[in-house]
């Protein structure tokens, strides 16, 4: 297995790499949101400045991912490759869902509105999520992306399309067209941490590399490939682990009202003069 690629500094790394397939995408909604702002502020009512911060970084943060010079060395290294794609997934999508203002949600009866109940529907999410995880993380699925180098650009856009998805059911941001609870939100984000948490586990503990593109290829920072999955591992691991405690805690709170539904003694009638 070949190891000593040079490494590429930080500058090196950001530099941009523009890939139109998903510039244009980004700009588009980033412009769309934009103009929102600006007309609701004319308006005389303001989106939150904690929101439109939150949706700019969500922004930046898809660039960095995926128009900077770091796309290159996808076959070099697989945890540098694991890092951006749970970018993508984990950090990005919760911080795009938490800066849309509530009223942006579109009527029920409209076609978006229809649209968006079907797909944040937590079934149907839980369904697609699942297979971006299992299909595209098996060595077939996994290495063909990487020699068709579909890995530039398709892999990232779905795990970025399937993470908005997944943090738009758990934190809820269309709530006349999302009607699970706290408790339904919460199995929903358990359930569906799973998957990932199995395919890091997997990386973890396997004794030899399971993706043959990456096997006697020269690795950044004299890792081995063996190394780089085992560090990728970890990376989607960590990565999604916050998504899980707030599942804990969305079952906790559900818990706690289960706990206090019907059990509040009933109350003594009001004193009368006779008594």
């Amino acid at each position: 297995m070949s190891v000593g690629a040079p490494a590429p500094d930080l500058l090196t790394l950001l530099a941009p790499r523009p890939d139109l397939l998903v510039l244009v995408p980004t700009l588009l909604a980033a412009g769309a949101y934009a103009y929102g702002a600006a007309r609701a502020a004319r308006a005389g009512q303001p989106w939150p400045a904690w929101r439109v911060v939150s949706f700019a970084l969500g922004v930046l943060l898809t660039l960095l991912c995926t128009q900077t010079n770091a796309v290159s060395y996808t076959v070099n290294s697989m945890a540098l490759y694991m890092g951006r794609l749970m970018v993508l997934a984990e950090l990005a999508p919760p911080l795009l869902v938490l800066g849309l203002p509530r009223t942006l949600a579109p009527a029920p009866s409209s076609a978006l509105g229809r649209a968006l109940g079907v797909l944040l529907d937590p079934f149907v999410t839980f369904a697609l999520w699942t297979t971006i995880i299992v299909f595209w993380n098996l060595p077939v699925g996994m290495g063909a992306s990487l020699v068709s180098n579909t890995a530039a650009t398709l892999l990232p856009s779905l795990y970025l399309l399937g993470g908005l998805l997944v943090w738009a059911v758990t934190l809820r941001p269309f709530p006349t067209l999302q009607g699970t609870g706290v408790g339904g939100r919460g199995w929903f984000g358990f359930l569906n941490s799973l998957p990932m948490m199995v395919v890091a586990m997997v990386w973890l503990n396997v004794p030899r590399v399971l993706y043959s593109p990456y096997v006697g290829v020269p690795c950044l920072w004299n890792l081995t490939p063996l190394q780089n999955q085992q560090i990728s591992g970890w990376v989607m691991m960590i990565a999604g682990t916050p998504a899980l405690l707030i599942a804990f805690v969305q079952l906790f709170a559900w818990l706690i009202h289960l706990a206090d539904s019907g059990s509040t003694p009933p109350t003594d009638p009001p004193a009368t003069a006779a008594d």
